[in-house]
């Protein structure tokens, strides 16, 4: 999936110490008592609270642990809109494979025949393709270094990737690193083929077809939340004591825009992945476009494609995704399978454990009753 850099920013708002809630009970927890159990083992090392939302054709369901808030004791719904940071990828890319059904994109092309002079520096916008942006496999570092904001505190867009040009690649095209300067680039590549703001194609192309009424692309400048909303939280000890800090206002988006701005739901992350999978958003070619993966690692079982990965479950078969982390205070990962099941995972801070992860919590609980 790639390392998320963590950006520790001063305290911005409240600090409140984290209050301690009770994780729900196996009744509580219902049919799903294996996954709920799951959850409240990552939430106790991830932020106040946790949740997943899942389910199949036939319905869905939603288990939260520990708190929305800190302190407080309300628990997360499949309605609470949050950051859903790199998970703004997968939108991007279906818009760019959209344009690729239109004829408009062909995925080998080379950047530079689209994007004359912008892919320049130290980089080759001859040799670095559209697929290879896609893909991870530019060579660009994970952030422009040195990226200056507008006198207004927002960034532009081409400005980020400029600033990235004058960077030193992190390996030659073609080998996988982790990259929001290269969805920067695709977002520049979506900006020229459409003629319009890249939050404006993708809300015109995916969140209004699709229902997603409760998914957005804020505007530079817009970092509020709509309600109801999850504060996000970074964490810190100090003595003996663990504290939260409310981050969830505190970064400029436009910092991340094409790569990691956007907001969501559970519900609706998880609309538009069964969507994706079942064939509506994208055509089947494009689809399989997007499932051609390169490995994470040499001989790894699974990779990353052009906009989502795959994981394999621990009950067999595939499930295919995105995870997305920022220093908002808002970590998530949404999976679906081809035969309609679905898990979306958050919890209210950027902290990602690995044991339990989401991905734990996810394989649980699209692997119940298979």
């Amino acid at each position: 999936m790639g390392t998320k850099t963590q950006r520790i920013a001063g305290i911005a708002l409240a600090v409140a110490l984290a209050a301690p809630v009770a994780p729900a009970t196996e009744g509580e927890a219902g049919d799903h008592a294996a996954t709920q159990a799951v959850l409240d083992r990552y939430q106790r090392k991830a932020g106040p609270g946790a949740a997943v939302h899942a389910g199949d054709g036939r319905g869905s369901w939603t288990l939260s642990s520990g708190s929305a808030t800190s302190p407080g004791q309300r628990p997360i719904t499949a309605d609470d809109h949050f950051r859903i940071a790199s998970q703004t990828k997968t939108f991007t890319a279906v818009v760019v494979l959209q344009l690729f059904d239109e004829g408009a994109v062909d995925l080998d092309a080379p950047i530079e025949r689209y994007l004359p002079g912008v892919v320049t520096g130290n980089f080759d916008g001859t040799v670095i393709t559209v697929r290879r942006l896609l893909n991870h496999t530019a060579g660009f570092p994970h952030d422009a270094a040195g990226a200056k904001t507008k006198p207004d505190g927002t960034y532009d867009l081409a400005a980020l990737v400029r600033a990235a040009m004058d960077d030193k690649p992190v390996s030659a095209p073609g080998t996988y690193h982790y990259s929001n300067v290269g969805y920067q680039v695709l977002g520049l590549l979506i900006e020229k083929l459409t003629g319009k703001y890249v939050g404006d194609a993708i809300t015109e192309r995916i969140i209004e077809p699709f229902g997603l009424a409760e998914t957005s692309f804020p505007p530079p400048g817009k970092r509020t939340l709509a309600d109801p909303y999850l504060p996000g939280y970074q964490g810190f000890q100090l003595g003996g004591a663990y504290f939260w800090v409310d981050m969830t206002t505190s970064f400029e988006l436009s910092r991340w825009s094409s790569a990691a701005a956007m907001e969501s739901t559970l519900a609706d992350l998880a609309k538009f992945s069964r969507a994706l999978g079942s064939g509506q958003v994208v055509s089947p070619k494009a689809l399989a476009e997007m499932r051609t993966v390169v490995p994470w690692t040499p001989n790894a079982p699974a990779g990353y494609g052009l906009g989502q990965f795959s994981i394999q479950l621990s009950c067999g078969g595939v499930a295919w995704g995105h995870d997305g982390l920022l220093p908002t205070g808002h970590a998530s990962l949404t999976l679906a399978t081809d035969d309609g099941r679905f898990a979306s995972v958050m919890t209210n801070s950027n902290r990602l454990p690995t044991d339990p992860s989401a991905i734990d919590v996810a394989n649980s609980a699209l692997c119940e009753g298979n």
